[in-house]
């Protein structure tokens, strides 16, 4: 007995003394923390609960070339309230005042919101949603009310900001004008909005908040830590006139030919200012957006519009002049084991060189090239490099498609390589490229780079001016020039081009139909082109230039650029040179052409309607009924892609500058 008493005793003594060690080892650990590492706790406590978050800096403005705005930052405010911080006296005094202001402002009982912040308050809710959505304004009046005056703490007054990127101009002009990348917020990569990106987001800021919930923060005071900073407004060249007139002309031809894709570029002549650039892509469903921006960054066969380059490269070295006799044979000509056809049949037999040009012969130009360039290939491919055709523009957009002009040597040289690229094949170019060398024959030889920029400003005053840049001073000889300006004259007058042709409104310009995917199995039974027509207006003293394009038009309609791009030049140019609005005068404009006036006509029918009241715009198409309504001083928000079936706002009623209205679309 006596031992078994000892054995406890001696377990009693070891447990004890374990107990004390540890014990010893815990207060040896807290007075650690509490003195040694003490600083070092109570910051990551801190980190846990308050955070440095970002504020991002308000976007500058992208305007157009009169002042109008193609893209804003438009601040909106979330507004919640943290039931829990507000004293027990400020909530019994202030619910009911502040339920009635909320009540008058947003339209709901009194007693809703009564009722609202009694139940957070008994939840202990400490990020209750009162309003969303708000401007500013709106945000100052709420911010204002009984108990929010207070501030975050005694107020529990909580203001969530974001900004959000608003075009006024709609869809108009989206790819030229640009937008955030999808799903990536504040990421800009494409048109003004990318190119212009280090001048137009500004410098972020900071606010401290706390900590209050799971994903919940709170500003820990009022002001920010450090203000974001604007940033500077870009002042572009568009013009928003014309960039309506050749959006809504692109788009009914794009309609009426069932097209795949299209694109419209309009150039001032001696400054070299993009006023207009139009892109429409079709949708599975018929319908037609802002899809890619084709006109730049769209490198293909540009076909017979390239014919005047290759006809002034054989001028300028004198080669030919316009009377040599070119043999066109009966429409079909054999080069290399390859035959080139015209699509006259029968052919044109012998006609001048300047005639040639005209009529957009195929054979002709495959002749004057290959005889005169055949032995010296590099003599020809020289010139065109000359006039900086395989390079870049150099714009700062991004995106611009990459020229291909072939030389000996080049994968894609062969002996039929010379006839193939004297009519625009075996070669590519985008619609912008083409468009530079155009405007430097309306510019009397001087080729000027397109500018899409006037100005940098900040609060109004100009922090970086952009002028007119020249590429080439003089592109060729005086003589070339003007041989080459009557010859284009005369395509309108009395060549490819004469269906466009008006006594009293003067054109110049090419006509161009080129095959493509012909490289395809199936093409011949399935033939697809591209149309195209580039030059400039008036013919006498050139002020724009311009170039449409047009991939893939139904051949059932029709696909030659006289049917299907031709049109489109005219009814811009028409429509630019009278200086008239979109809604005027249209009917003059479209006389000379049943064709345009019928494609035209339901919808400006309905921009003529009476102005004070609700015009009926279901039925039509989303992007035709936004530009419509949105002239009208209304507000449009769209639900859906295609074609107008319901709208908020009834026929009829009385317009309010300002009002808001909403399109179901589908």
């Amino acid at each position: 007995m006596a031992i078994e008493e000892k054995n406890i005793l001696t377990r009693f003594y070891i447990i004890a003394g374990c107990m004390f060690i540890v014990a010893i080892a815990v207060v040896v650990k807290l007075v650690n923390i509490q003195f040694v590492e003490g600083d070092k706790y109570r910051e990551l406590a801190e980190k846990n609960t308050t955070r440095n978050f970002v504020i991002a800096a308000n976007r500058g403005n992208v305007y157009a070339d009169d002042g109008s705005l193609l893209a804003t930052s438009v601040p909106k405010y979330d507004i919640r309230f943290d039931a829990v911080t507000v004293s027990s006296a400020d909530f019994k005094e202030y619910l009911v005042p502040l339920s009635r202001e909320l009540s008058k402002m947003f339209g709901k009982p009194a007693s809703y919101y009564q009722n609202k912040f009694r139940k957070a308050r008994a939840d202990k809710n400490r990020y209750l949603l009162v309003a969303k959505n708000l401007g500013y304004s709106d945000y100052v009046k709420v911010k204002n009310f009984p108990l929010f005056r207070k501030g975050p703490y005694k107020g529990g007054f909580i203001m969530d900001q974001r900004t959000v990127r608003e075009h006024p101009m709609g869809k108009i002009g989206e790819r030229l004008v640009g937008s955030q990348k999808q799903n990536q917020p504040g990421v800009y990569e494409v048109g003004f909005e990318g190119a212009f990106n280090t001048y137009l987001k500004g410098k972020e800021g900071r606010r401290l908040k706390q900590k209050i919930a799971k994903g919940q923060w709170k500003p820990v005071f009022d002001d920010n830590e450090v203000e974001p900073q604007d940033g500077f407004d870009v002042i572009s060249t568009i013009n928003v006139n014309i960039q309506d007139i050749a959006h809504h002309a692109l788009l009914k031809q794009m309609e009426y030919y069932e097209a795949e894709h299209g694109s419209v570029i309009v150039m001032e002549v001696k400054t070299g200012e993009i006023k207009a650039v139009a892109n429409l892509g079709r949708t599975s469903e018929g319908t037609y957006y802002e899809k890619l921006n084709y006109a730049v960054g769209e490198s293909h066969e540009p076909g017979s519009t390239f014919k005047v380059m290759a006809f002034m490269a054989a001028l300028e070295d004198k080669v030919i002049d316009t009377s040599t006799v070119v043999d066109t044979k009966q429409g079909s000509k054999r080069f290399y084991g390859r035959n080139i056809n015209d699509s006259k049949r029968g052919g044109y037999g012998e006609i001048s060189a300047a005639r040639a040009l005209e009529v957009s012969s195929n054979i002709g130009l495959a002749s004057i090239i290959d005889d005169h360039y055949a032995s010296d290939p590099k003599k020809f491919t020289d010139r065109l490099k000359s006039w900086h055709l395989d390079k870049k523009v150099g714009i700062r957009i991004k995106g611009e498609g990459t020229p291909m002009i072939p030389e000996p040597g080049h994968p894609k040289w062969s002996k039929n390589a010379l006839p193939s690229m004297a009519y625009g094949y075996n070669l590519s170019l985008t619609p912008l490229q083409t468009l530079t060398f155009y405007n430097a024959i309306a510019n009397d030889g001087v080729m000027v780079k397109p500018r899409f920029i006037k100005e940098i400003r900040a609060f109004n005053q100009p922090v970086e001016t952009f002028e007119s840049e020249v590429i080439e001073n003089r592109i060729c000889s005086e003589e070339t020039l003007k041989k080459i300006q009557d010859i284009l004259l005369n395509i309108v007058k009395r060549g490819t081009g004469q269906s466009l042709y008006s006594e009293h409104f003067s054109m110049a310009g090419k006509t161009g139909t080129a095959r493509t995917e012909y490289w395809l199995d199936g093409w011949e039974d399935d033939r697809k082109y591209i149309s195209s027509f580039a030059g400039y207006f008036p013919a006498d003293n050139p002020k724009y230039s311009c170039i449409v394009v047009i991939h893939k038009p139904s051949t059932k309609k029709g696909y030659y650029g006289a049917d299907v791009t031709g049109p489109v030049f005219k009814r811009i140019a028409q429509k630019i040179f009278t200086d008239s609005p979109l809604i005027a005068d249209i009917t003059d404009v479209d006389k000379e052409d049943p064709l345009l006036e019928e494609d035209f006509e339901s919808y400006y029918e309905k921009a003529q309607a009476d102005i004070r009241t609700m015009p009926d715009v279901t039925g039509m198409a989303g992007m035709d009924a936004v530009a419509l309504l949105e002239n009208l001083g209304l507000k449009v928000e769209v639900k859906g892609n295609g074609t107008v079936k319901e709208q908020s706002i009834p026929e009829g009623t009385a317009i309010k500058k300002g009002q808001q209205i909403v399109l179901i679309i589908s």
